[in-house]
């Protein structure tokens, strides 16, 4: 375990990227008497607006890297896009980087990962590299069935994956994509029951600790809900899907929190979807439903301190995204609140700074259950409520004014 410093300052941890996922770590950094470094795109971007150690700058950009990681003691990521050969050159320049880029490589490169996945001997899909259309033709035969397509870097929210239809469609997604540069694989499409995500964290010392693994409800190829844990998910499937998450962080040589997106198939097996090696959506539940958030978590992990206890603090939580409405209402956000608050009392609403556009994650909300068997009841309570904060409608058809 890395030797404990007896230094006046508290430690200095830099993360690239100033969405909600930092602004989230810095207020874990806050009670830990620790300020987060963000390097943001804009003063307007959500951790920007609340950190005071700000680095303005691209992620692209190797001086603004530099910049964000001096005098830090470990520099970390909000998201998973800068490029690899420029963290190499910071961990050449001395730069303690956590996830190192041979871990993090895996969460950017998407066949990069599956043939790391495929040689650990993961379940995972059966996938081919593309380098022609004709390629298409080949797979879709092997596998018997429906493909889907996916960019190789850049993907996320259900961006650069597309569900092909059928074989001509999918040779034509294949073709515009290789038209204009833009490396993609194939992927067999499941047949499967829900999707799952199983949270992990790991230290460099090699500690590891796992969270209850959880169902993640998507629409439109973005996450809406998050059930906690997954329900009536078997005792060993669970444990198969924690133990999966803590063996991949291992080998991988992953630092900090991984996320590692399932699907439960129809038969009732897992199969490895992505990576993620950051805070992650579908571990928002533990803010309020687990003894230690994956934001503290992220922190303890990348500065070596002992990884936080992960029991859950509740039978069941749930959390539910507050997604840009169509157009944004009257009420004002303030009123939404006040509402909300007057009739869903024990909702706890977390809300990134960020302005409302269409389908847009602008905050979440998380309910805590204190029966197994209440899933549903909270569960629509929690949709209910960040339905109500993007929309300022209630689901139920419930008005506040004409109930007094």
């Amino acid at each position: 375990m890395m030797a404990v410093s007896n230094s006046p300052r508290p430690p200095i941890v830099a993360m690239i990227g100033g969405g909600q996922l930092a602004r989230m770590t810095h207020q874990a950094a806050i009670a830990l008497g620790q300020t987060l470094r963000v390097l943001a795109a804009s003063a307007e971007d959500p951790a920007a607006q609340v950190t005071p150690d700000v680095v303005l700058g691209a992620h692209t950009d190797l001086d603004a890297l530099r910049r964000a990681a001096a005098g830090a003691d470990a520099l970390t990521f909000d998201h998973e896009h800068v490029p690899t050969e420029m963290l190499e050159t910071l961990v050449a320049e001395g730069v303690t980087v956590y996830p190192p880029p041979e871990a993090l490589v895996h969460a950017q490169d998407k066949l990069v990962m599956r043939r790391k996945l495929a040689a650990l001997g993961a379940p995972i899909p059966r996938f081919t590299a593309v380098a022609g259309v004709d390629d298409v033709d080949a797979f879709a035969e092997l596998v018997g069935g429906p493909v889907v397509v996916k960019t190789v870097r850049g993907g996320y929210d259900g961006r650069g994956v597309v569900l092909t239809r059928d074989l001509a469609h999918a040779r034509e997604v294949v073709a515009g994509y290789l038209a204009d540069g833009v490396a993609v694989l194939l992927e067999e499409r499941v047949s499967m029951r829900r999707e799952l995500s199983a949270l992990v964290a790991r230290s460099p010392f090699g500690q590891g600790a796992a969270w209850p693994v959880v169902e993640t409800v998507q629409r439109d190829g973005i996450c809406v809900t998050v059930l906690a844990p997954a329900p009536g998910l078997p005792d060993a499937l669970a444990g198969e899907a924690e133990q999966l998450g803590l063996r991949l962080a291992a080998e991988l040589g992953v630092v900090g929190v991984l996320a590692v997106e399932l699907f439960e198939t129809t038969e009732g097996t897992l199969l490895v979807n992505e990576l993620a090696m950051r805070p992650h959506n579908s571990g928002h539940w533990t803010m309020d439903g687990a003894v230690t958030s994956q934001f503290e978590q992220h922190l303890r992990a990348v500065l070596d301190y002992p990884l936080g206890d992960t029991r859950p603090l509740a039978p069941v939580t749930v959390m539910a995204n507050v997604l840009g409405a169509p157009s944004a209402p009257a009420m004002g956000i303030d009123e939404r609140l006040h509402h909300l608050f007057g009739r869903i009392p024990e909702a706890k609403v977390h809300f990134y700074g960020k302005a409302e556009r269409p389908g847009r994650k602008v905050g979440h909300v998380n309910i805590v259950g204190c029966d197994l068997q209440d899933v549903d009841r909270v569960r629509e309570r929690a949709e209910r409520a960040a339905h109500w904060l993007s929309h300022a409608e209630w689901t139920d058809g419930w008005d506040g004014h004409g109930h007094g």
